[in-house]
């Protein structure tokens, strides 16, 4: 059986702003060495799914330059991971509408190897999935479309796409975030004992000739909001419940917590799995130096020199530096995409990194950030949302925009 990945890379991710201002949602960092891209990948290889086709469209540089350095298959093994960017066409002037339109534009390049499914994944979402589970409920079950689903709780169902089965896991209704109404009721699930609702996780699986026909027949846009609903009318449509650790990185708050969740001394996801590794490109960095820094419930990567007073509770990437005396709380640190003797001065007169006494709190410091000395970092005192040319607050929590300079003594 021919098995084909689909990611959808091309969202516009506005609700990550402003880590998405010079990048893809997928392209985003997490874990201090991965991207985001790196999840959706390591399932489908550590599924057995090797040919993996990305479809990208805004702000997409990085995302191709990560693809291209990180998934090189050998000629002997097989397999690939290809990046289907929008285009515009003779047919088609415009880019890509919505989920279900960038399969669709996308299709011709992905059947040539007359695939018998299709599993489309989203590209901006945290969890760990044996996708062959998926699969193997789809086949048993006759499927024409399978759904992966996730039970959760009241207050999250009414901002999801949410389902309701029958005693076989037959889809039977979906609702696209109905809201916390008397209509969510009606969608309880009612094998759990508590309130629980079977939300939809953005992951499917579709018979190649089911996926051609939903798209043929209906030419809107979006998979949640107009192809799976009139899907469920005319196929079976069956429903894959998923228990474990996943989480849907839509919001700064969202993949603040997520990171700093990794921290913990049992994490609900971990990178620590060899069974089912997280992929991603490999780096030639040295060790992380640490100069008399205490350090605590932290996610170090490679390459970090710390020299601070403290950092505790951090998620702290490739190459981040922290000054003597500086101390960084509830954060997540990016890192730099090179080290400083590696370039030719810029002239700020401030390096790469945080500088020597700064306090950072609650924040997110993207890459290539450049910190004085003497600087406070803080949303303490400030609005839940707010935007400055120099930072930018998000659920309360504040983020330096990549390449962002700070000058020394700055209280913000």
């Amino acid at each position: 059986m021919k098995i084909v990945g689909l990611i959808l890379g091309g969202g516009a991710g506005n609700r990550l702003q402003p880590l998405t201002r010079d990048r893809s949602k997928p392209a985003v960092p997490v874990a201090g060495k991965y991207r985001l891209v790196d999840i959706p990948i390591s399932n489908c290889i550590n599924s057995g799914i090797r040919n993996v086709y990305l479809l990208t469209q805004f702000n997409s540089v990085s995302l191709h330059q990560h693809i291209g350095n990180t998934y090189l298959f050998d000629q002997f093994s097989g397999g690939h991971v290809r990046i289907l960017a929008a285009e515009q066409t003779p047919d088609s002037e415009i880019w890509f509408q919505g989920t279900a339109d960038a399969v669709r534009r996308s299709m011709r390049y992905f059947m040539d190897g007359n695939p018998d499914l299709v599993v489309i994944l989203s590209g901006d979402q945290l969890y760990r999935m044996n996708l062959y589970d998926v699969i193997e409920t789809h086949i048993m079950s006759k499927a024409d479309i399978t759904i992966s689903t996730k039970p959760v709780e009241r207050d999250e169902a009414g901002s999801l796409g949410i389902m309701q089965v029958d005693h076989s896991g037959q889809i039977v209704r979906f609702s696209e975030k109905p809201g916390d109404t008397p209509l969510l009721d009606e969608f309880r699930a009612p094998f759990y004992e508590d309130e629980r609702f079977l939300a939809s996780m953005g992951i499917y699986v579709f018979n190649m000739n089911v996926l051609r026909s939903v798209l043929e027949e209906n030419d809107q846009p979006d998979f949640g909001k107009h192809i799976i609903p009139e899907a469920i009318s005319n196929y079976r449509v069956v429903s894959y419940v998923f228990e474990d650790y996943w989480e849907d990185i839509g919001t700064i708050r969202s993949f603040w917590a997520a990171n700093l969740a990794l921290t913990d001394t049992l994490p609900s996801f971990s990178f620590y799995d060899m069974e089912s590794p997280i992929y991603t490109r490999m780096r030639y960095l040295p060790p992380s130096k640490i100069n008399q820094c205490a350090v605590s419930r932290c996610l170090l990567s490679d390459g970090c020199i710390l020299s601070g007073e403290r950092v505790d509770h951090c998620v702290v990437g490739l190459r981040a530096l922290v000054g003597e005396g500086s101390v960084v709380e509830d954060s997540i640190i990016m890192g730099a995409d090179f080290y400083e003797h590696d370039q030719v001065e810029d002239g700020s007169g401030v390096p790469l990194g945080i500088g020597k006494n700064c306090v950072v709190k609650t924040a997110i410091i993207d890459k290539n950030v450049r910190i004085g000395d003497n600087v406070v970092i803080s949303p303490e005192g400030k609005g839940e949302d707010e935007d400055t040319e120099l930072y930018s607050i998000r659920d309360g929590i504040i983020v330096i925009p990549k390449n962002t300079i700070i000058p020394s003594g700055t209280v913000l």
